[in-house]
């Protein structure tokens, strides 16, 4: 059984049990978080595909940690110019594992 699932502007195919990395949620470390806005879930070759998301059907995770991605380096360059700026983003992540999908 899996679903397709909107997190946090995202998209993310689910499985129980399954650990995955989102935009930074609000939830505290250990608390447990619901998601709605499911947009197809697969039982048993059995899809359900939502317009726009499935009625009466949900997931809900566990909040595992929250963290800081690795580091991506912008690096602009034009030639012949002397313009050259260095910049880098860490972008804050929540590690959630799925624990249940309804639907």
């Amino acid at each position: 059984m899996y679903a397709i699932v909107e997190i946090a502007g995202q998209q993310f195919k689910v499985e129980k049990d399954k650990k995955i990395f989102v935009h930074r949620l609000q939830e505290e470390e250990g608390a447990s978080v619901e998601f709605q806005n499911v947009l197809l879930v697969e039982n048993d070759g059995n899809i359900q595909v939502g317009t726009p998301k499935v009625d009466g059907a949900k997931v809900s995770a566990k909040v595992l940690e929250h963290m800081k991605g690795d580091k991506v380096i912008i690096f602009k360059k034009k030639r012949r110019k002397g313009y050259k700026k260095k910049n880098g983003h860490r972008q804050y992540l929540t590690q959630i594992q799925i624990e249940e999908i309804i639907g």
